[in-house]
């Protein structure tokens, strides 16, 4: 038999019914037999009203909500939602309803991150298998070219052999970078820190960077009222990665015959580097994806220049390293400036 609300309130109510019934006619011997009858029945409808109503609106309910979230779990349908109603929420039932639905609630979040990792996953192998194809493609065209017969003629071999050696090595730099985002994302690249003149670090970039930027005409300096000599707590190796990734993508991709404007401000304890370009800008639904792995604006373009497509990748590693993070505001056509801060160092005498 079930126990429906019914039955269980039927079998209440004639129970407290007899009850009431029998104490009355053993406690209560002047009182006539109706009396008796009516006590009884009286009490056995009462309790058949309240023990049914209880019953079905309370506890029934409920349990048939229990079983209805547990389909949808069954059927792979997280998206359970509670209605919150003060006057349950004393209600225990109600109480272990909001936990499965809690419970639910996690696994529909579980279920959507694995969805994205996902994606990344299969939009980051499309990603590397289309940036190593370019260089290793281009290379094996060269040395079969060569093996074809090209290499008796020593101005074709040369001149092939070189880009064949170039594409080579735009394969090596993007295996590298690569791996040292790799290495970043798993812990096993430690910063060196150390007190070093950040001014002096960037001083000697923009003397490297010096043939790239008069190859696009500009110019690359510091802003006005820059101090001389700032000291900044970080690892120097790492820092001149960002500042090279920073100011080469300034160059690239700003206006030929532009300007690159780099700043140090200091603030308390924290030493606030910017970069600056009067480039072309960026459209904002680029800005929350550049800092991706071979995220390209314009991919076409942004290959011609050169580059992995991981260089802001592998800045924002670097700086989430040290407790930073890079920040980067643009519109379109007022430029770029991508700014990060650095804990303060100690001055210290380099020479000795």
């Amino acid at each position: 038999m079930y126990f429906t609300p019914k039955f269980i309130a039927l079998f209440t109510a004639l129970l407290i019914g007899i009850l009431v019934s029998a104490v009355t006619y053993i406690f209560e011997n002047q009182l006539t037999n109706n009396y008796v009858i009516a006590s009884g029945l009286t009490s056995a409808v009462i309790s058949l009203i309240t023990t049914y109503t209880v019953l079905k609106f309370y506890i029934f309910k409920e349990i048939d909500n229990f079983y209805a979230l547990l389909a949808q779990i069954k059927n792979q349908d997280y998206s359970i939602r509670i209605k919150k109603n003060k006057k349950t929420e004393n209600n225990p039932l109600v109480k272990i309803k909001k936990e499965i639905a809690e419970f639910a609630e996690k696994k529909q979040m579980e279920i959507d991150e694995l969805k994205k990792l996902e994606t990344f996953r299969r939009e980051f192998l499309a990603d590397v298998s289309h940036e190593l194809k370019t260089p290793i493609f281009s290379a094996q065209g060269f040395v079969h070219t060569l093996l074809d017969g090209a290499i008796e003629d020593l101005s074709v071999r040369d001149r092939f052999l070189e880009k064949a050696a170039n594409s080579l090595d735009g394969l090596n730099v993007l295996v590298a970078d690569l791996l040292t985002i790799s290495q970043m994302e798993i812990g096993e690249i430690k910063m060196n820190e150390q007190h070093f003149d950040i001014h002096k670090l960037i001083e000697d970039i923009f003397e490297q960077l010096d043939e790239t930027a008069k190859a696009r005409h500009t110019k690359i300096r510091f802003s006005k009222n820059t101090l001389k000599s700032v000291y900044v707590y970080a690892d120097k190796f790492r820092i001149s990665q960002v500042m090279t990734n920073l100011i080469v993508n300034a160059i690239k991709y700003g206006h030929e015959r532009g300007h690159v404007l780099v700043s140090i401000v200091v603030e308390n304890e924290g030493v606030f580097i910017s970069v600056k370009d009067n480039g072309p800008g960026i459209e904002q639904k680029h800005l929350p994806r550049i800092f991706e792995r071979f995220y390209r604006i314009d991919r076409s373009r942004s290959r011609d220049k050169g580059g992995t497509g991981l260089g802001l990748a592998i800045v924002k590693h670097i700086l989430e390293a040290h407790n930073s993070r890079i920040f980067v505001s643009s519109k379109p056509g007022n430029g770029s400036i991508f700014s990060f801060k650095l804990k303060k160092g100690k001055v210290i005498n380099e020479k000795g």
